[in-house]
Parts: C-alpha cells; structure tokens; sequence
C-alpha cells in the first residue's frame, strides 16, 4: 500500500475521491435500514445496555441465538460513541471501511503483479457500484469484505516473513471476526489457515509452519468458546455459529414447506415472493412458475395447499408436513432436476442476476411492459457484472500468485451456496475481493515491479 501512496499518489488519491463520492450518493439517496439491521440494531441496544443479547418483547428482554455476535459488536460500539440508533454514522464509517479494504486490495495486486495491477484494481473496487451499495446497509457485508481483504494481504505479508509479527496478528484477527460476523465467514480460514502452512514452508521449516497454523487456528477459535458457553447456559444447545434458518431453539420450523420451495426454486423472485411470506403474508399463486407442478393434478393439490395457508397466514406443522409430502412426490419423480438442476439454476442466479436489491428496482425487473426505464437500467447493471466476472476469468490467465488460494475461496463458497434454497445476489458478493485482483491483473501486463515490496519477493511460484 505505501508503494502505491508514494509511485502512484495521483492515482491512488483519484480513485479514493472518486470511490468516496460514489459511497456517499448511495449513502444519500439508496440508504436501506430495514430488515435485518433493525435487528442487528436491537440486539446491540440489549446486548450492552441491558447485558441481554436478545429481544425485546412484551413481557421483557429474551434472549437469542439468531445472529452472530460480530456486527452487534460493531454497532453496539457506534452507538457508544455516536448515539443510539444513528445509523447515519454507521453508514459513513461503512464507506471508509470500505475504502480500505480497496486499499489493501490494490496493495495485494501491487506486491505480488506490479504497480500498474495495483492502480488497476484499485480503480475497480473504488468504483465498483455492488460493493459500494452496501455501505449504505448496516449489514455484515461491508465488514466481511474487509475483513476478506485484510486476510488477502495479511497471508501476502505473512508468507514473505513467517514469524509471529504484526501481519500474523492480523491474519488471525481478520480470519476470527470474519467468522464472528456471520456463519459462512468461516470458510475464509478454512482457506486461509492451510495456505499460510503451505506458502511459508520455503521460508521456515513444515514443522514450525504447521505450529503456526495451528496457532492461527487455535486463537481465531478462542472467541467462539464463550459464545458457545453461552448458548449452552442460556439457550440449552449447543451451537457455536448460528442456526441454518436462523432461528431459536423454541421456534418451530416449517422444513416440509422449505423443501417443496427447494424443489421448483430457482430465482431471488422466488425467495422474495414466496419464502420470505411465511408467515404473516399471503402467498399469490399466480406467481409460482411453471416447474413448480409437473403436471394439472399436481397443480390443483398446490394451489389447495396455498389456500389453506392463506386463510390463517400460518404455515401450521400439519401444513408443512403435506408440502413435505408433495416434495417427496416431486423429488422421486425429477431428482436431476432437484440434486443437480435447480441447485446450479440458483448458483447461476447469484452470479449474473443483476445487482439491484438493494436500489428501489422492481423485483420483476424483466417485465419490460410494466417498468421499461427499470428493465433497461437493470439489464445495463447485469452487464457490468458480467463485465467484472469475464475480466476475472481472463485474469487467470496471468499466473496471479496465490491463485490457488483465490480459486480456492471462491469454489467453497459455491460449493456452500449449492445447498442452499434461497439465492440472493449478496451471497456471492463475498468472492469480489478475489474479482477484483483477478481483473486488475486482466488489465495490466505481468511485468512485476522491483521495487513493489520492501520484503522477500513473491515469486511466479506462488501461483
């Protein structure tokens, strides 16, 4: 990064001007505090001005296991300094956080590529509008991405010196409050931890390097010791992460109903339109697609279902349990489609759906007849993610060191997504750190620059 501020300070200047300003118009005119950060935002108020980390209800503070214990954290803190609930300078040290993890981005490309791959992606995460929206959301994604990016440089810098230093500091704080911020943050040190074995063997012994790793590993696990005495305690189960659908131990779980949306889902519509409605909100069966019945009888036995619900806005354990049983009719009839089809339909969607659930764009987006500015704009913002996706493949044609490692997060992380029923964008939002370095070196030409590290080079072999 300081190779960057003192050979390309114009640059560097520009792109966090420019980066910043793009920030502050989402901030401005797309803020998004709703949802999940009001409940991030309760949890913090109880966690520290109550000692309870739960809910408030009628009857007093209960207490949860829903969310990880990481962006409560973090707003908790705001709200010390700032004032409760004033999300606006949450919102504003998102963007600055986010500047930074740009910042260490570039420096990864810098000291690996050359200053021009630096510079590159650089001015691609500046001003890349999908990262840049969720600043405007108290959510865990812009942490996360820092958190991505910090763990990126810190093996970068970890690998050139292997020794209990400033970096190994913090490659264990990134990996540990990456996973403090949500479930799927672990697969960062599931990545990370082996790599820093790996890599520093020609620096240091494999004995001393795998002490370090498990090290590593030992101390970005310490914090989740407390969290999952607590949830012994308090709750009366074990789990030391968060459960799958979020839910506590006392809530009921309508897993019939969830695995007939898993066999006809394929779309973030479908999460929207259908998942998320239960319970409490109508569900409108004209808007099921076409594969969501195989045939007319099947059909009539759906639409009996959707109009049972809909008279109670309940999703009732008998209910449940017969969408259990028209799945299991769909799955033996069609299991390609649901173990192969539909999950890699739904991957795909999370990657090149166009960008826009966190801008006041219609759900139906495609619907050209009904919002024609809206099709045409999302269409647009679809084609700049395949723009980012296409520079990143191409990218890896340039032996960018520590490949392995970039592919390696990527493919977990779709390997995770495979399993799950309800695509959304933001799940592969997570990958655009690697997107990012992947394209700055498309851009560039590998002639590595001599001065770009003031430690031992990071050699081709790397890759």
């Amino acid at each position: 990064m300081l190779y960057l501020l003192r050979h390309a300070t114009k640059h560097v200047l520009f792109a966090l001007v420019a980066g910043l300003l793009l920030r502050l118009w989402f901030i401005h005119y797309y803020p998004v505090v709703d949802g999940d950060s009001l409940v991030y935002g309760e949890i913090a108020r109880n966690w520290f001005w109550h000692g309870i980390y739960g809910f408030t209800r009628a009857n007093g503070i209960h207490p949860t296991l829903i969310r990880l214990p990481g962006y409560p954290l973090f707003l908790a803190v705001c709200f010390f300094f700032f004032g409760i609930d004033h999300f606006g300078v949450v919102l504003l040290l998102q963007a600055g956080l986010d500047l930074c993890s740009c910042l260490l981005l570039a420096g990864f490309a810098a000291r690996t590529l050359s200053r021009g791959a630096g510079v590159a992606t650089l001015y691609l995460a500046a001003l890349c509008p999908f990262t840049a929206n969720y600043v405007a959301s108290p959510l865990t994604e812009t942490p996360t991405l820092f958190c991505i990016a910090l763990g990126l440089y810190s093996l970068l810098r970890y690998v050139e010196k292997p020794a209990y230093n400033v970096w190994f500091w913090a490659l264990v704080c990134s990996i540990s409050y990456g996973a403090l911020l949500r479930p799927d943050g672990a697969l960062l040190g599931l990545v990370l931890v082996p790599a820093m074995f790996w890599y520093a063997r020609p620096q240091v012994s494999a004995v001393r390097s795998a002490r370090m790793a498990l090290v590593c590993t030992l101390l970005t696990l310490a914090p989740f010791v407390p969290w999952t005495v607590r949830n012994a305690r308090t709750m009366h189960v074990f789990q030391p992460l968060a459960p799958r659908y979020a839910n506590d131990p006392s809530e009921y779980i309508p897993r019939g109903w969830i695995r007939w949306v898993k066999t006809w889902a394929g779309d973030y519509a479908s999460t929207a339109e259908f998942y998320w409605n239960v319970n409490g909100s109508p569900l409108d069966m004209r808007l099921l697609p076409i594969r969501a019945f195989d045939t007319p009888a099947e059909q009539a036995v759906t639409a009996k279902l959707i109009a049972a619900y809909n008279r109670t806005e309940v999703m009732t354990p008998a209910l449940s349990e017969q969408f259990s049983t028209l799945a299991k009719q769909r799955i033996r009839r069609h299991p390609l489609r649901f173990y192969v089809v539909l999950p890699v339909m739904r991957l795909a969607d999370m990657w090149l759906r166009p960008r826009t659930e966190q801008l006041w764009i219609e759900l139906r987006w495609w619907e050209y007849q009904h919002h024609p500015a809206e099709t045409i704009f999302s269409w647009s913002y679809g084609a700049l993610n395949l723009f980012y996706l296409l520079l990143a493949a191409w990218g890896l044609k340039k032996r960018v060191p520590f490949t392995p490692v970039i592919v390696a997060y990527v493919v977990v992380r779709c390997l995770l997504l495979l399993t799950l029923e309800t695509p959304e964008s933001r799940y592969t939002l997570e990958c655009y750190p690697m997107i990012f370095i992947l394209a700055g070196a498309a851009l560039t030409v590998r002639t590595r620059d001599k001065t770009a590290t003031s430690g031992p080079p990071v050699s081709a072999n790397l890759s």
